[in-house]
């Protein structure tokens, strides 16, 4: 029994990345030799077990062979027999098929050193064309590893598009997509994920809404970019250079779907965008099995965002209409997450990328106004019903009209 490091934690250590997760391969073991080890088994799929002491994964050397359509269209196969070689030729690109003995000794038999050092994310065999997911994994490699100049072989894009050619993509299971979408927005260019899924064809099985924006015009007078995939994904890459989370960045990349379903006579305008863009936010969100936090983001964000850029005009009462709408006087982070997304909205467009975005103060300030009027010095005074929440809605009109003054008054 030999067992060696693996994947990504290999990979990493060459490129002197921090290594956060390590996978190991074992050679020349049973199941029932690694359990009386006291080996946990925890694969379904395949024989992977935790380790008695550290609790990292170890899987068993395996080969696979096609049998269907799919991520799970696979029949695997261990023994003592199975050899590393004959492990890490299954394996997608050939950065992510090198391993490291435990004595130090690296082995790879595909040229992933020479790849690492000449910055290709390359496939290993062939066979990467039978598995859709390693199209999702390539994608997220790219947005991770372009920043440190890696770019992908071209023979490597030629598979790509054969997957979505020959309808292997089309057979991808939501829960897998997300789950790499997922990974890939928190990366520090997001945006380079859904570029390469645009160029290899790709984009427009798995994420059509964002795909039907590419070629919408926007006035150029707002919009140098023009193109209306190109603003979303600017608008994506300015939420991740400043930090936002996972719910900013969803909604952000689903913050202007609307764009696409405006009719041809209306262009470049895109008068009610928002509006229609709210279906279209939901239904995306529903088909990858979006957690609900993110959907009710990129929902309330579609619909609101235009309201926070045009704060400096809006009435009072509009503007608490707007809290109101998102729910903010319940859940105040879905406030947090509009202006987070709005102020990248407005940076996200060429040559605006330093823009100062007072708007967004300015509603902090007002909700906090709204805010600090309760309902119980209103019951306090004998006010009931119905009455409760005309005099908190007055009050609430009435402090938000004068926060709004104030910071006028201030800014001029």
């Amino acid at each position: 029994m030999q067992r060696y490091l693996v994947g990504g934690a290999v990979r990493d250590a060459l490129l002197g990345q921090p290594v956060t997760d390590r996978d190991w391969v074992i050679v020349g073991a049973t199941p029932e030799a690694l359990t009386a080890r006291g080996y946990t088994p925890v694969g379904r799929d395949f024989p992977v077990f935790l380790h008695p002491e550290t609790r990292e994964e170890h899987a068993l050397a395996r080969t696979e062979r096609k049998s269907g359509r799919g991520y799970h269209g696979f029949v695997f196969h261990t023994g003592a027999e199975v050899s590393l070689e004959d492990d890490l030729v299954r394996r997608d690109l050939t950065v992510n098929a090198i391993a490291q003995a435990e004595d130090g000794r690296i082995v790879d038999p595909h040229g992933g050193r020479a790849d690492l050092e000449a910055r290709v994310l390359r496939h290993v065999s062939p066979a990467f064309v039978e598995d859709p997911v390693r199209l999702l994994r390539l994608a997220r490699y790219y947005a991770r590893f372009a920043p440190l100049g890696f770019t992908v072989a071209d023979e490597t894009m030629a598979l790509l598009r054969t997957l979505v050619a020959n309808g292997e993509v089309d057979h991808l299971v939501p829960e897998r997509v997300w789950a790499e979408t997922e990974r890939a927005l928190m990366h520090a260019e997001p945006q380079l994920f859904f570029y390469l899924l645009r160029e290899c064809g790709a984009l427009a099985r798995l994420f059509p809404e964002l795909d039907a924006l590419f070629g919408v015009p926007q006035p150029v007078r707002h919009h140098p970019e023009i193109d209306s995939g190109v603003h979303t994904l600017l608008v994506l890459a300015q939420a991740a250079c400043a930090g936002a989370d996972l719910d900013a960045r969803y909604a952000a990349l689903c913050h202007d779907y609307g764009k696409a379903a405006t009719p041809r006579a209306r262009l470049p305008g895109h008068h009610g965008h928002e509006e229609a863009g709210v279906p279209l936010a939901q239904a995306c969100s529903k088909r990858l099995g979006v957690p609900r936090a993110l959907r009710d983001a990129a929902r309330l964000t579609a619909r609101w965002h235009t309201h926070v850029h045009r704060l400096y005009e809006l009435r009072p009462a509009t503007v608490l209409a707007l809290f109101e709408g998102i729910d903010a006087f319940r859940r105040p982070e879905r406030l947090e997450t509009l202006l987070h997304v709005c102020e990248a909205d407005v940076r996200g467009r060429l040559g605006f990328e330093r823009r100062a975005y007072g708007q967004a103060d300015r509603a902090r300030a007002a909700f906090a106004a709204a805010r600090a009027i309760t309902a119980k010095p209103l019951a306090d005074q004998g006010l009931a019903g119905p009455e409760i929440g005309e005099a908190l809605r007055r009050q609430r009109i009435a402090a938000i009209a004068e926060t709004l003054s104030d910071r006028l008054d201030r800014d001029a």
